[in-house]
Formats: C-alpha cells, sequence, structure tokens
C-alpha cells in the first residue's frame, strides 16, 4: 500500500475477485482501464486478483495490490488502511452496496454513491416508491415468490385489473427481479396464459420481483455526474436489448443517441437522480422512449444504477473533458458542478459479441 496521503484505492469488482467468464471479464477491463487511464495523474492502490497481475502493467502510478479471493473479504480486513476509494461494481448479490458500507464503516471517503443511495436505486421497489409522482414510471408492484404459487394468483388478479382498464389494448406485463442488472431474468408475458410456464426455475420460491406494465418503444440510458445534490446530464445512449424466448439480454448501445425527447429524458433522468439522497459521481438512468406518441407520457424511467455502467467506457473516448478525474475534483470540492463542460467529439458504438466487448467510432 501507498502512504501518502493522496493515494485512492481503485477496484474493479471482478478483475479483484479473479472472475473467469471471460465475456464479464471484457467489460470489466474495459472499464477498470477507463477509470486508470482518466486517473493517470493520481498515484493509486489498485486491488487486482493474483490471476490478473499482469492487466495493469502499462498504467502510470500504479502500485498494484495482488489478492486471492473475494474482493469484499479482503475489504473487510484492509478497508481502514485507505483513506479514500473509487471503485466499480454491479449490483449482484448486493456487491455494490456491500462494498459501499464496509468502506463507508472505516471511515474511507468514497467518490462513488453513498450505501444507502445504492441500496434504494438497486432495489427497484424502493426507488419506484421514492420516485412515485416525480417522474413517469410504469405502475410497478412488488411480489414475493411462495412455494404454493399463490404468487401466480396475484399476478392474474394485477393483470386482469388493469386489463379491465383498456380492454381494446392487448396489455403486456415485464416480470423482473427485485435487485437485478444487464436484462438479467427478464420475462415478458404477453398473454396471462404464459404463466402457467415453469417460471418457478427462473424465479425461486423466497426470491422477490417486481411486476411492471409493459411499455413498448426504444430502450435508452442517460448518463450523468453528480456532486450529491446537483447532476448534470452528460448523453442520451441507445441501448441494444434483444427480448428472445420471453428472456431479456443486454448487447450494447450507441452514444450519444440522437432523438426529440432527449431534453424530455434529461430531465427525468436529472429529476430522479437529484431526488434520491447520496447519489453521486457517475450516474446511469435507464428510461424507454414510448411508441405510442398518443399515450400522457413519451418517456419513462425504469431504473437507476448508482455507478459507472458500460457506456462510460464509449464516453471516454468521445467526452472533451477527464470523467474520472472531473469526478474526484467535484467531490473533493476543487470544482463545481457549474464549471463542467459536458460537451462530445464524435460518436461510439458498443456491442458484446461473443466474450468481447467490441467499442468502435462510428
Amino acid at each position: 500500500m501507498t502512504n501518502e496521503n493522496d493515494s485512492i484505492l481503485v477496484f474493479e469488482y471482478f478483475t479483484a475477485s479473479g472472475e473467469k467468464d471471460k465475456c464479464i471479464i471484457s467489460e470489466a477491463e474495459a472499464l477498470i482501464f477507463a477509470l486508470l487511464d482518466d486517473l493517470a495523474d493520481i498515484q493509486k492502490d489498485v486491488v487486482l486478483n493474483k490471476s490478473y497481475e499482469d492487466m495493469i502493467g502499462d498504467f502510470k502510478n500504479v502500485n498494484p495490490i495482488l489478492i486471492e479471493g473475494d474482493v469484499v473479504d479482503w475489504l473487510k480486513e484492509n478497508a481502514s488502511r485507505f483513506d479514500r476509494a473509487i471503485f466499480i461494481s454491479a449490483e449482484n448479490d448486493n456487491n455494490l452496496y456491500n462494498i459501499t458500507k464496509i468502506l463507508e464503516e472505516n471511515d474511507v471517503k468514497t467518490y462513488t454513491s453513498t450505501a444507502d443511495a445504492c441500496f434504494k436505486a438497486s432495489d427497484k421497489s424502493e426507488s419506484y416508491e421514492a420516485l412515485y409522482d416525480i417522474v413517469p414510471q410504469p405502475r410497478t408492484f412488488r411480489f414475493k415468490i411462495d412455494p404454493k404459487g399463490y404468487w401466480k394468483r396475484a399476478i392474474e388478479h394485477l393483470y386482469e385489473k388493469w386489463q379491465a382498464e383498456d380492454p381494446l389494448t392487448k396489455l403486456k406485463i415485464i416480470i423482473k427481479p427485485l435487485m437485478g442488472v444487464d436484462c438479467e431474468d427478464i420475462v415478458v408475458i404477453e398473454d396471462i396464459d404464459d404463466l402457467t410456464l415453469d417460471l418457478d426455475k427462473i424465479f425461486t420460491p423466497g426470491s422477490r420481483v417486481i411486476v411492471q406494465e409493459f411499455i413498448e418503444g426504444t430502450d435508452v440510458s442517460v448518463s450523468l455526474i453528480s456532486d450529491g445534490k446537483t447532476a448534470i446530464p452528460i448523453s442520451l445512449n441507445q441501448q441494444f436489448v434483444e427480448l428472445k424466448d420471453d428472456k431479456g439480454t443486454y448487447l450494447g448501445g450507441k452514444l450519444p443517441f440522437e432523438s426529440k425527447y432527449k431534453d424530455e429524458a434529461f430531465e427525468i433522468a436529472k429529476k430522479a437522480v437529484e431526488a434520491i439522497d447520496g447519489l453521486k459521481g457517475f450516474v446511469g438512468v435507464d428510461l424507454i422512449i414510448n411508441a405510442d406518441e398518443k399515450d400522457v407520457y413519451s418517456v419513462y424511467l425504469l431504473e437507476i444504477n448508482s455507478r459507472f455502467t458500460t457506456p462510460y467506457v464509449g464516453l471516454k473516448q468521445i467526452a472533451n473533458f477527464n470523467i474520472g478525474k472531473t469526478i474526484v475534483d467535484l467531490i473533493d470540492g476543487e470544482i463545481g458542478i457549474d464549471d463542467i463542460d459536458v460537451s462530445l467529439d464524435g460518436e461510439i458504438e458498443f456491442k458484446k459479441s461473443g466474450d468481447d466487448l467490441e467499442i468502435r467510432r462510428i
């Protein structure tokens, strides 16, 4: 460990924990490489699994810390040795919340969202309630999967109630985990009889899910930077999402995405981030641009990601400012949110292709 006061602890969950799934690692490496490059002028203590010890040899001001096992366990023993940290992690198994909580309990200054904000954003029911009447959202209900299948009956009643409100329009609903990432375990129900399918293999007894009305449209996200009080949108991003065999798969995206609803999407994303205390640093907001132009709302918020998301690796290539360094300076009070020039120069497409994440200018 570097003992200098200006050193910062940096890590990405999968590369620090030794994940071997190449599809996951390709995205994880792209994210940590982008962050390390942005922080090139800052002294960094970088946590890596020993199996990835050769991964960061080309980066400047890096003191590698090689570990074995899960980085969460390592942090429980070592977090108190550090003064500040910036890290990348998804919500899987509550990792994002747990890591942040450990750092906070050890008085480590973080340049990412607070633990409470991470929990509220990760839990789709909590965030729905927090943003109710603040921004447009699909109607959402929370269910617990019981072993006897009563949850299916409850969803049937909900479906019938919603369908009765507009009997001439065929209703579709979507079921997703209460906490999930990248369209993980999403099931679209186009007919209520589909509930007779063996969904218990996807949603196991004891797990919790949310049920939402399905809105047809274009999947987009907004990337923002926040100082914890004020958020500033950077870009509108198109999301490539495949719905196949009643499953959703996130495949990548394109940015910036031009749409006549860009300003509306920016406003909704900004309102949502500022409405939840503690969201700071890099934040992503998933939305959908409604295909039904007769509907009351043109854009709906789907969820908030209180963390670095994949568009960061694309934005890094076309942003006219250093995103990672800007976040550090912003949280340290060296600059104000209004000092940031979020202009972009160019277009980027990023796609998951097999085990690789392909990034290219277009």
